[in-house]
């Protein structure tokens, strides 16, 4: 039996392996390179720990695209950094780390992709959508990417490494709707209804106020689906929805309008990836991974990256 596709949600990962690490990791010429190394070692553990087959890291092409500023100017506005235009205000020690990552992926033939004028949630919320063949684990530290569960026809995980890979939770349908109250079918999309309720300060999305996590998961749960509640919140005969509840959906209706093309992740982005998705026995550029090691200091990090694709 083969192991699971593998989706990395790259730059979640590589934040998570930048604040983990000291930055006292560094090359030869100083440059900092505990990112790097982390992320390198998630990798170590997709391949040795999580049996991948198959792996792809998954890019942000743009990380507030248009179509999403354009439905909710607050997405990620205060991110923005105020020097620049429209950037993302990412750590200086943590930016040059970057192409050094795509290098060494390049050099051993990891897969990546992105799309154009997408972020890499939607990247990962397609090739999921696609996949009939293996099962598939999303790696990641974010909760919105639980809305891509499933069951059939292929099952769709995510391994959530919001506390660390100590504390790693698989998650799938099942597991989703237990941990949030959510109902047993459609979960990731009722779980993507609970997020807009809900809202979500670090990305600017205001939410319903005076519904938090509990309240939006008993109200997807009762109504069955986002559409299904707001349809009953003009509708008066219906007494599932108190009051209260019902006069917060109203007050927030342009944003319950605009707020799934905020939160849902794409299943059609127009993906561009680099090679095909197999785990390689060994690194297609051996001498050019060699000499990416020894420029970047890379120490153990990089042979054992080497030794779990061997043994794999």
């Amino acid at each position: 039996m083969s192991g699971p596709l593998v989706l990395m949600d790259a730059a979640s990962l590589y934040f998570r392996a930048f604040y983990a690490l000291p930055d006292s990791m560094t090359a030869p010429d100083g440059t900092p390179v505990n990112a790097v190394r982390g992320f390198l070692d998630t990798i170590t553990k997709v391949v040795a720990d999580r049996h991948a087959s198959r792996v792809v890291a998954c890019l942000d092409a743009d990380w507030r695209p248009e179509f999403r500023v354009a439905a909710l100017p607050s997405y990620k506005a205060h991110r923005v950094a105020a020097d620049q235009d429209g950037e993302e205000d990412v750590p200086d020690t943590l930016t040059p780390q970057v192409p050094i990552i795509l290098d060494v992926l390049d050099a051993v033939g990891i897969a990546t992709a992105e799309a154009a004028g997408y972020e890499a949630d939607d990247v990962i919320g397609t090739l999921a959508h696609r996949e009939r063949t293996d099962p598939v684990e999303v790696l990641t530290g974010d909760r919105d990417l639980f809305q891509v569960v499933r069951d059939e026809p292929t099952a769709v995980k995510v391994l959530y490494l919001g506390r660390g890979w100590a504390k790693a939770e698989l998650l799938g349908p099942a597991e989703l709707a237990a941990k949030y109250a959510l109902p047993t079918t459609d979960t990731g999309a009722a779980y993507a209804a609970l997020a807009l309720l809900r809202g979500d300060p670090s990305d600017g999305l205001p939410g319903v106020a005076g519904i938090g996590e509990k309240t939006a998961a008993k109200l997807i749960t009762e109504f069955g689906s986002l559409d299904a509640l707001l349809a009953a919140v003009h509708d008066g005969r219906d007494r599932k929805l108190t009051t209260r509840a019902r006069t917060a959906l109203i007050e927030a209706e342009d944003y319950l309008a605009k707020a799934p093309t905020v939160v849902n992740v794409a299943t059609d982005a127009p993906i561009v990836q680099d090679r095909p998705d197999q785990v390689p026995a060994a690194p297609v550029d051996p001498d050019r991974v060699a000499d990416l090691g020894r420029r970047w200091g890379l120490g153990s990090s990089l042979p054992r990256l080497l030794n779990a694709l061997e043994r794999a």
